[in-house]
């Protein structure tokens, strides 16, 4: 690793070829920092490091095959990214399936990923159980926040930390995220390895100095992570090392406090969000001065909200482009 522990250099990042590969080198690299904190829960690196073993070999046990999907519908959590980096170390794909969605929605992603398990958060329950009765098939139920047998915690815990030591490649599948579907029905698009990472380390190398982290940036991830403006923005903190601030839903009167809570560094937003925490009463009064950069897209700006925002955050502004199949 690089002797200035603010910036990963070219070799660093080449040791991370996967997702679960970030998991086991940053546990080396910076064991007792905190990698994700949500609703004050903390987890550092080394922790996220054995908590993704344990989902891993949790899949395993539960018969889950390498190339198979697993499903999750709820709102963002901390246990969100355990599951997939966990699912990721033994070539399991993950399918987040947006909890704003109908469950007739929801049963055609089941149906169309054959999904065994499915996580299940607790604001839509009710909804997703619905969901696997209107789906194709019938995957196993694991609850996200029940403190019972039938929970996430108890059934990741029933496994060993030892790390699964399954042969993943970069060409392999990590995630299918679901297209808004806006002319027919929405489409998995199959995003590897790879396409998740490979264009971040040459994005690394580039010199742009938005695009460059230390471990002194904190993170908020507040985009629904059924979007890869949520997912994919989780994964870039973690390669970089970075905390990351997890929101459980937008909520423009939160952001604030985030942000003047943990030091928000950088974010991703879309235009519409940042209209309404930019309007906030308290914006007049957060102090700013951590943020460096927030980066938006999924919609155009308006020039005057643009100025706006830039006068009132003082920070630095990045337009994104992309869509899901190119990981945003």
């Amino acid at each position: 690793m690089s002797m200035d522990k603010n910036k990963l250099t070219a070799e660093d990042f080449e040791a991370m070829p996967t997702l679960g590969d970030i998991a086991r080198f940053h546990a080396k690299a910076r064991p007792d920092s905190i990698a994700l904190t949500f609703e004050g829960r903390d987890t550092s690196f080394k922790q996220f490091d054995l908590n993704t073993n344990q989902v891993a070999n949790a899949l395993t046990a539960s018969g889950v095959k390498k190339g198979q999907r697993i499903a999750y519908i709820g709102k963002n959590s901390d246990h969100y990214f355990e599951l997939f980096f966990g699912a990721s170390k033994v070539g399991v794909v993950m399918v987040p399936i947006g909890w704003r969605l109908a469950p007739a929605e929801m049963a055609y992603m089941l149906s169309d990923s054959e999904a065994p398990l499915v996580f299940i958060g607790p604001e839509v329950q009710k909804e997703a159980l619905q969901a696997i009765d209107e789906s194709d098939i019938t995957p196993n139920p694991i609850f996200m926040e029940a403190t019972d047998e039938t929970g996430f915690v108890a059934w990741r815990d029933a496994a060993a930390t030892t790390d699964p030591d399954i042969e993943v490649n970069e060409s392999d599948v990590a995630i299918q995220l679901y297209t808004s579907g806006t002319t027919g029905r929405p489409k998995g698009a199959m995003l590897t390895h790879n396409n998740l990472l490979g264009g971040r380390r040459e994005a690394a190398d580039s010199g742009m100095e938005w695009n460059e982290w230390g471990p002194d940036d904190v993170s908020l991830v507040a985009m629904p992570i059924g979007h890869i403006g949520g997912s994919g923005w989780g994964i870039v903190g973690l390669f970089n090392g970075a905390k990351g601030v997890v929101a459980r839903e937008f909520d423009p009167l939160k952001v604030l406090d985030f942000i003047e809570e943990f030091r928000i560094s950088k974010m991703f937003m879309v235009p519409a969000a940042l209209q309404i925490v930019v309007r906030q009463e308290k914006a007049k009064t957060v102090d700013f001065s951590p943020l460096k950069y927030i980066l938006y897209g999924a919609s155009p700006i308006p020039l005057d909200l643009l100025r706006e925002c830039m006068e009132v955050f003082g920070c630095g502004f990045v337009q994104q482009y992309g869509m899901t199949e190119t990981c945003g």
